[in-house]
Order: C-alpha cells, then structure tokens, then sequence
C-alpha cells in the first residue's frame, strides 16, 4: 500500500476490524468477521505499509494486532500502580515452562530442585502467561502447563522460537543447571525412580 495510492476495500477492512479488536485476533478470526475473505495478503500490505510509522501491525503466536512502535513506548506511559514484579521462583517457574512445554507440576519440581508452591504457579496464571493444555497420559494423569499468546506478546516474540537458544543460556551461564537437572530427571523416570524431593520452596 503506498503513500499515493488508495488500499483496496479488503485492506481497509482489515485494518478497521483489528483496530476495532479489543484483543489480538488469528487469521481465522479476521476471516470470520469479512465473510470468510481470504485476509493473508491484506495482513502482509498492512505489515508493510506500517513498517516505519507510530504503530506496528504485529502477529504474536499466530495472533495479529497493532502495537505502539519500540521506540515511542515511553510516550504513552501512564502514571498507574506497577504490577508487582515477579519473585525468583515465579522466574525461573516461567522460563522452565517456556524452554519444556507442555510441562507437569512434578516435572517443574523435578528440574527446579525444590518444591513449587501453589500461590507461585497461580501468579503466572493470574498474569495470563500460563495456563493448563491438558493432563499428561501417566498414572495420576497431572496436569500440565504452557505458555500463553500473552506470554509471546508480553516479551514481544512472535513464536517461542524467538526464545533465546539453549547455546546462548548455556554460554551466558544460565542454563547448565536447569538442562542438566533436566536430563537427569527425564533419565530418572526412565528407570522408574519416583523418589520424592521434600525439600521447600523457600524463594518464592
């Protein structure tokens, strides 16, 4: 779409129907409310056409909507009460979801090292950054979480392959720990030791 020629009628829906959205919307979506128009390469002309202003059209976890551009954020920041920031457990509970969803309670615990608390996990869903996808076929069928489109578009990634690769963690010292009591977990339940951690999750 260029600055001197006019967008098409399925453009300018497009665009009125995700400025309209009060929440992100999928391709399906748009779809529905245009009768079923086909809207990929709408998307890809407003993508294009609001590259470089104010307001980026962005697609976070398959979910499209218009975001203020990165470098004007601190002009529209309204005085308001911070969201309390998250306790070390709730950290490192939510990059051990992010890097082995889908993921159980147990197997947080397992890599973790100590016991997670209710009132940690509940944090994260409150948030909207976590939520339950099912249960895991075992015995005692536990559930087990993931991470949500809110999580992408909070941290501004379009798909969880935009997470910092396992090299780079491991290179910055941030991984080892967590990936190795992984492996060891996982080569754990293979030979069937289910020997319970009492230890208390005393950081959250």
């Amino acid at each position: 779409m260029s600055e001197d020629s006019a967008p098409d009628d399925l453009v300018r829906a497009v665009e009125a129907c995700l400025f309209a959205a009060e929440e992100p919307m999928t391709k399906d979506q748009i779809a529905t409310h245009l009768e079923g128009a086909e809207v990929g390469a709408a998307l890809a002309e407003l993508t294009e056409h609001y590259a470089q202003r104010g307001v980026r059209l962005v697609e976070r976890g398959g979910r499209w909507q218009f975001q203020t551009a990165p470098d004007l954020a601190h002009l529209l920041r309204r005085e308001r009460e911070q969201v309390r920031r998250l306790s070390r457990a709730a950290t490192e509970l939510l990059a051990i979801v992010a890097y082995h969803e889908p993921v159980s309670r147990a197997e947080i615990e397992a890599i973790r090292g100590v016991q997670t608390s209710s009132g940690t996990l509940d944090v994260l869903m409150e948030a909207g950054w976590v939520r339950s996808v099912g249960r895991r076929e075992v015995p005692g069928r536990p559930l087990i979480y993931a991470t949500t489109p809110e999580f992408l578009s909070h941290f501004g990634l379009a798909s969880r392959r935009d997470l910092p690769g396992i090299d780079e963690l491991k290179a910055a010292g941030l991984l080892d720990p967590v990936d190795e009591a992984y492996d060891e977990m996982m080569a754990a339940d293979e030979q069937g030791d289910d020997e319970p951690d009492e230890r208390e999750d005393s950081s959250s």
